[in-house]
């Protein structure tokens, strides 16, 4: 891994072989990719890694995802930059940096208030202040600052939540892996009035979604 500025040219071969090659097509989401120092946000022995076409752990048994997924999930919320949007499930802050690029206001919730902290030091750091972090169960969403017009979540649910769908915009969009615990399939459900249409988009693995609307510890 070259250091220092260097990690500019680490980032951008990041998105020209693991975003463009395959089917990432939205300019403001390969150039916000390109910008977001995904090293700062994982741990000091896989900052060497930060930037590999993989997973990585961060503790408490969560994952910083796939730079690949983390582009594909955004950019089928298909931003515009003026919207309100919720994630379920901060982790390290990563998913949510990316999303401040591209959306007006992010609130995030994490179950484990010490990776909260993490990430909140972190998107500090980098001066990022649209971005609003709650502890609690993701699964119940935000009732007080719904509704919104995009909902992403990077954990694994068994079934798209209906307490989440409920806090969508008509026209919004939830972008949620669903499935058993060893596996999945990514899928974005879009609001029309009272009705949800669910698209499915890939297979993906992800570590499950806990709470009331999720899984059991």
């Amino acid at each position: 891994m070259e250091q220092g500025a260097n990690y500019k040219a680490e980032r951008l071969r990041m998105v020209d072989n693991q975003l463009k090659r395959r089917d990432i097509r939205d300019e403001c989401v390969l150039d916000v990719m390109g910008k977001v120092p995904r090293h700062m946000f994982v741990g000091s022995d896989y900052v060497d890694m930060a930037y590999s076409d993989g997973p990585l752990p961060i503790g408490k048994s969560q994952t910083i995802s796939q730079p690949y997924i983390v582009a594909l999930m955004t950019q089928l919320l298909e931003l515009k930059g003026d919207e309100k949007v919720l994630e379920v499930g901060t982790g390290s802050g990563y998913q949510a940096a990316v999303l401040s690029y591209l959306a007006k206001e992010v609130h995030t919730i994490e179950r484990h208030e010490e990776l909260a902290r993490e990430a909140e030091n972190v998107l500090r750091k980098l001066r990022i202040l649209n971005v609003y972090i709650h502890i609690g169960d993701g699964t119940i969403g935000l009732e007080e600052k719904a509704p919104f017009d995009g909902i992403l979540v990077t954990a694994a649910a068994p079934s798209a939540p209906k307490s989440l769908l409920d806090q969508l915009v008509d026209g919004g969009r939830l972008v949620i892996p669903v499935g058993g615990r060893g596996g999945q399939i990514l899928e974005r459900w879009v609001r029309s009035g009272a009705k949800y249409e669910c698209e499915t988009i890939i297979p993906v693995a992800f570590v499950p979604l806990l709470g009331r609307y999720g899984w059991d510890e």
